[in-house]
C-alpha cells in the first residue's frame, strides 16, 4: 500500500532523519561540553567527520556542471495546491517548497546526526547550557537582495510560535524560551531545559525574511511569494509547480552547498490518480518517480523502454533506521479505548499471506517504531532500560516488566490465523464485545464498526484480505475513500478511526517524539499525536529521548519508549521496505560516484544529480 504522506511543518534536511512526511517531522544534533563550546558544526554524539576548513561532503561531486531541469511526481499525494505559505496548518503547500528556503544548520548525508554551519557560520553553547548562539554568514542573502540578519531569525522564529503557525511548532519548541538578537548577525535562543538535540532542532528551523508576510496575521499569509534564502525561487504554480534555481544563489561555493543544487529548473508534476501517473512517466511526461507498490514495480516497469535503457529502474541501499507503517488507531473514539479490542485488531492481520500473494514477498513487517536499529526493544528489559521503568512502574502494566516486548501475530507455522481468530474473539468477549444478531456488539447492543480514512483510488486490494477477517468476528469495516484535502481536514481534527501513517526511519529521535505522543499534543489540532495518548509514562520516556546526553542514553530510552508502546497496542502493524524503487529517464542524468548512507531517495536525486551533456 502506498503511504499518504501529511502536511507536515518544514525543517530542512528533515529528509535525511525522518523528518513528517507526512509528517512529520526535525534537525537535531549537540555535542554537550562542560565549557562553552563553538565550531564549524555540531554532533549530537560522536565526533565530526568533516573539519573546519573541508571543501565538500564526500557524496556529491564538486564539479558536477549547472543546467538543465528535471521533472519528478511528489512522493505523497497531492490533489491540489491552495497556498504557498508551509508553515501554516491548513491547506497544502507545494512540494518542493523546502528549496525556498535555508536553515541556521545543515545535515550530512554519511553522518546519523551531525550538522554543519549554513546560514550560521558558528555555533556555541554557553558553558551553564542555558542557551545556543548563532553567528550568521556575512555573505547569506535573501532572494530579495537583502542580508539575512539576526532580526529575520528571530521574526522567524517568532512567527512559528505564533497561534497562527501549525501548532506543531509551539510543542516542539516549547523548551526555548526567547530569540534574543545580540549584534547585527548574532543571535541568542534561550531554553529552558537543554537538550542534547537542542542546537539541532534550532539550527534545523527555516528562516525567512522579515519582509515575508510583514503586517499580516500568519495564518492569512497565503499566497504571498516566500522569501527565502535557499537555492530556488517559486517560478509558476498551477496544477503543476516549477521553481528557477536563483543564478545568485550566495551559498552555492560553501563546502555544505558545492555541487549541489545543479539543476536550473526542477519541476512537480501533479497526478490525480496513479495510473495516469504510471502511464504519463512511461509516455515520457515526467523524468524520475519513486514506487511505492510492489505489485506495479514488477508488473507494471517493465517493457520495451526498460529494456532498451530509454527508462531505467533501480532498488536503491540505505542505512536510514527503517520506516515504521501502520494503521494507527484513534483511541479517543471509545470502542478503541480497551487495548484488548486493540490486540483483537491486529490479530485478524495475516501479513505473511498479503506478502506472499499481493507484494511479491517485497517487504519486511515492522516489529518496533524503531524498525531495524539498536533501537528496538527485544526481550525483557535490561538494566539501563530499568533504570528509567521502574520510577514509573506504578503507571505501567506488570507485562512490560515480566514479558518479552511483544511482536507482531503472524500466521507462518505453527500459527495460523484460523489460531489468531480464535484468540481475538476471547479478547473481545473479555473487553465486553460479542457476537450476537448477526454483529458483534457491546453491551448496549451497539454494533461494533470501523472505518478506515484512505486515498480516493490504490489499497483495497490489500485492505480487503483484513476486513474479511474482521468480518468473521463480526465486525463490519468500512474504507471511506476522500482525496488528500479532506483527509487532512479529518486528521487535523482527529476525526477517524484508523489512518496509514509512515514514519521514515530515523538515526535520532527527539522532541518530534514530544508532540507525538504527548499529552497536551492529543488534544491540540493538528498536532501529530493522531493516536491521542494521554499517558504520562509514554510521555516521561518520550521527553527521555529527547533528553538523551549520549548514545547509550539515547539507545536505553528508545527500547523503553518502544517496549510500553508496544505493550500498549495503539497500532496494526504493517511493513517496511528496505531499499528505495526508483525509476528515472536513462542517458539524461548523472549522479556522484559515492551515494550517502543516510538519506531520501528523492532529495539525493534533486540535490546531488546533474544534467548529462
Amino acid at each position: 500500500m502506498r503511504p499518504l504522506g501529511l502536511a507536515a511543518p518544514l525543517l530542512r534536511g528533515e529528509a535525511s532523519r525522518r523528518r513528517a512526511g507526512g509528517w512529520l517531522f526535525a534537525f537535531l544534533l549537540s555535542l554537550v561540553a562542560p565549557t562553552a563550546w563553538a565550531a564549524h558544526a555540531y554532533a549530537q554524539f560522536g565526533d565530526i567527520k568533516y573539519p573546519k576548513g573541508f571543501t565538500h561532503f564526500e557524496w556529491v561531486n564538486p564539479n558536477a556542471p549547472k543546467g538543465g531541469a528535471i521533472s519528478l511526481v511528489p512522493g505523497t499525494k497531492i490533489t491540489n495546491i491552495d497556498k504557498l505559505n508551509p508553515f501554516t496548518l491548513k491547506g497544502t503547500a507545494p512540494p518542493g517548497i523546502g528549496l525556498v528556503f535555508e536553515t541556521l544548520l545543515t545535515p550530512s548525508l554519511d553522518e546519523p546526526a551531525t550538522f554543519y554551519g549554513l546560514l550560521a557560520e558558528d555555533v556555541e553553547v554557553a558553558s551553564d547550557k542555558q542557551s545556543v548562539t548563532f553567528r550568521l554568514n556575512p555573505a547569506a542573502r535573501f532572494h530579495n537582495g537583502k542580508p539575512v540578519m539576526a532580526e529575520d531569525v528571530k521574526y522567524s522564529f517568532d512567527k512559528l510560535l505564533d497561534k497562527g503557525a501549525a501548532p506543531f511548532y509551539r510543542v516542539y519548541l516549547a523548551d526555548v524560551k526567547r530569540a534574543v538578537v545580540t549584534g547585527p548577525r548574532t543571535i541568542r535562543f534561550d531554553v529552558a531545559h537543554f537538550t542534547a538535540e537542542m542546537p539541532m532542532v534550532i539550527g534545523g528551523l527555516a528562516v525567512f525574511s522579515r519582509d515575508y508576510g510583514a503586517g499580516k496575521p500568519f495564518d492569512q499569509v497565503i499566497m504571498d511569494t516566500p522569501i527565502g534564502s535557499g537555492p530556488y525561487k517559486i517560478a509558476s504554480v498551477g496544477r503543476d509547480v516549477t521553481y528557477q534555481r536563483d543564478p545568485n544563489y550566495w551559498a552555492q561555493d560553501l563546502p555544505v552547498r558545492r555541487g549541489m543544487n545543479n539543476f536550473d529548473r526542477i519541476t512537480y508534476k501533479i497526478y490525480l490518480d496513479q495510473t495516469t501517473q504510471t502511464e504519463a512517466f512511461k509516455a515520457g511526461e515526467f523524468d524520475y518517480i519513486r514506487n511505492f507498490i510492489a505489485r506495479e514495480w514488477a508488473r507494471v516497469y517493465t517493457g520495451k523502454k526498460f529494456d532498451s535503457g530509454e527508462l531505467v529502474k533501480a532498488e536503491l541501499p540505505m542505512k536510514n533506521a527503517g520506516n515504521f507503517q501502520a494503521y494507527w488507531i484513534n483511541i479517543r473514539r471509545e470502542k478503541f479505548k480497551d487495548v484488548r479490542v486493540r490486540q483483537a485488531l491486529a490479530l485478524a492481520m495475516d501479513f505473511e499471506w498479503i506478502n506472499r500473494r499481493l507484494m511479491y514477498s517485497a517487504y519486511q513487517r515492522c516489529t518496533s517504531w524503531f524498525n531495524g536499529s539498536d533501537m528496538e526493544a527485544s526481550g525483557l528489559p535490561g538494566a539501563d532500560e530499568l533504570k528509567l521503568l521502574e520510577p514509573l512502574r506504578k503507571q505501567l502494566s506488570p507485562q512490560v516488566f515480566n514479558e518479552p516486548a511483544p511482536l507482531p501475530p503472524t500466521t507462518d507455522a505453527p500459527h495460523s490465523l484460523r489460531e489468531n481468530l480464535r484468540k481475538a474473539r476471547d479478547l473481545l468477549a473479555e473487553a465486553g464485545w460479542t457476537y450476537r444478531d448477526g454483529a458483534l456488539r457491546n453491551g448496549k447492543g451497539e454494533p461494533f464498526t470501523l472505518e478506515y480514512l484512505g486515498a480516493a483510488e490504490g489499497g483495497q486490494n490489500l485492505l480487503t484480505p483484513w476486513f474479511q477477517a474482521l468480518a468473521r468476528l463480526g465486525i463490519q469495516a468500512e474504507h471511506r475513500r476522500a482525496d488528500f484535502a479532506l483527509i487532512q481536514k479529518r486528521l487535523d481534527v482527529f476525526d477517524f478511526d484508523l489512518f496509514t501513517i509512515n514514519l521514515p526511519g530515523n538515526e535520532s529521535p527527539g522532541a518530534e517524539l514530544v508532540d507525538r505522543f504527548g499529552s497536551k499534543a492529543a488534544d491540540t489540532e493538528g498536532s501529530s499525536n493522531l493516536i491521542g495518548i494521554k499517558d504520562p509514562a509514554v510521555e516521561k520516556l518520550a521527553e527521555a529521548v529527547a533528553k538523551a546526553t549520549t548514545r547509550p542514553e539515547l539507545i536505553a530510552s528508545t527500547r523503553a519508549l518502544d517496549r510500553v508502546l508496544r505493550h500498549g497496542h495503539y497500532v496494526v502493524p504493517q511493513w517496511y521496505s528496505q531499499t528505495y524503487r526508483i525509476a528515472y529517464r536513462g542517458g539524461k542524468f548523472e549522479q556522484p560516484s559515492v551515494m550517502p548512507l543516510y538519506y531520501q531517495a528523492e532529495d539525493w536525486v534533486i540535490s546531488t544529480w546533474w544534467a548529462k551533456r
